[in-house]
């Protein structure tokens, strides 16, 4: 166990507050769980302290909308009970356990294509073929077809468009959001019609959404989905984008945590007018979405129309994945302790060789 250089614990040492403070500036949520490894005295702090959520949300603060934990089949209810009763010590551990996945759920394994379904465009010039579903495909052309999204034609060019899409996952962590803006190699001059610029909004459905094949067809087909429709948990600052054919990366500020798997593309401003009817378009060639989708085991639902959700924790559903990957996680354990332990004394000012002289690996 890491120890101060008067031989005791710091936990123990130090006053509590001080102790939460230090292992709240871990660099990955993921490293409180192994704190909680390291002795029964560090679990039940760790627990106690709901030090797992706290970790989540410094570094996420965008699912504290999410914190309302529910298990499959148990509702957990805020209490406010004393610590030593056995029912809150229970909440504090199922809270703490759900977290706990949640922090292993984010440990990153980044994807470049986190949209799963188109769900609607605010308009198309020439549905289907130049539907926003063309937009998923990488490719620019297959043979002679063009593959790409146009809007309707504005002879207004300050007129926005939008495409929404449906992620991979109801829970996902996005990091960025890639925009290729399409360049018409068949008319004259190679015009390309990118928008002046772009921005982002993440969130969920007011209501279920169900994308079923002819539902979603239907959907496409109607350009109806309106603003009022969805709750949006977050939005990004404008982006502007270069008159250019290339895929443009739009990196966040930093990691947002989109709640619900709505991705709103907002297009802003337009540029190229058309030769032929002097209208002004907008046309995107791929949308990509940079980002990682959380472990199997959680789920967001929509508590009616209220812009309430919450966070659905299935216990079952992470029994069931690989047990190769729990043995690799198992004899990888030591490893990853000591590492903790050598960043954790390296806050605390510590030198590490002196204190782990003693060849003692942490209790788990």
């Amino acid at each position: 166990m890491p120890k101060m250089n008067n031989g005791r614990d710091f936990i123990q040492w130090l006053e509590p507050d001080m102790s939460i403070k230090i292992l709240t500036h871990l660099d990955d949520p993921s490293d409180i769980v192994r704190a909680s490894s390291v002795s029964s005295a560090w679990h039940r702090f760790v627990i106690e302290h709901g030090l797992c959520k706290q970790l989540c949300l410094k570094w996420f603060p965008e699912i504290s909308s999410a914190t309302h934990i529910i298990e499959v089949k148990t509702m957990i209810e805020p209490v406010k009970l004393s610590i030593d009763d056995s029912t809150e010590w229970e909440r504090l551990k199922r809270d703490h356990r759900v977290y706990a996945f949640l922090a292993r759920g984010l440990t990153p394994y980044i994807r470049n294509d986190c949209i799963s379904d188109p769900i609607s465009a605010s308009s198309t010039d020439n549905y289907p073929d130049e539907s926003i579903q063309n937009t998923l495909d990488a490719r620019d052309r297959v043979g002679h077809r063009a593959l790409y999204w146009s809007s309707k034609g504005e002879s207004d060019p300050s007129v926005p468009e939008a495409l929404i899409y449906k992620l991979v996952a109801k829970f996902c962590v996005v990091t960025e959001i890639h925009v290729q803006p399409f360049q018409a190699y068949f008319q004259y001059g190679l015009p390309i019609y990118s928008p002046e610029a772009v921005r982002f909004r993440m969130g969920y459905p007011r209501s279920p959404l169900n994308l079923h094949a002819d539902i979603r067809h239907a959907l496409l087909a109607a350009h109806s989905w309106m603003d009022d429709e969805f709750v949006w948990t977050y939005t990004s600052p404008e982006f502007p984008m270069a008159q250019e054919n290339f895929l443009h990366k739009f990196k966040l500020p930093e990691p947002v945590i989109c709640i619900g798997g709505i991705l709103q593309v907002e297009l802003l401003g337009r540029v190229q007018r058309q030769e032929m009817d002097g209208l002004y378009y907008i046309c995107v060639s791929h949308v990509q979405v940079v980002g990682q989708p959380l472990l199997p085991p959680f789920d967001i639902e929509v508590l009616g129309t209220s812009g309430i959700c919450s966070l659905k924790y299935n216990p079952e559903t992470q029994s069931c994945m690989s047990s190769t990957q729990s043995t690799e996680g198992e004899a990888s354990t030591p490893s990853r302790l000591r590492t903790f332990t050598e960043r954790l004394l390296q806050l605390l000012g510590n030198g590490a060789a002196d204190d782990e002289s003693d060849g003692e690996e942490p209790s788990a």
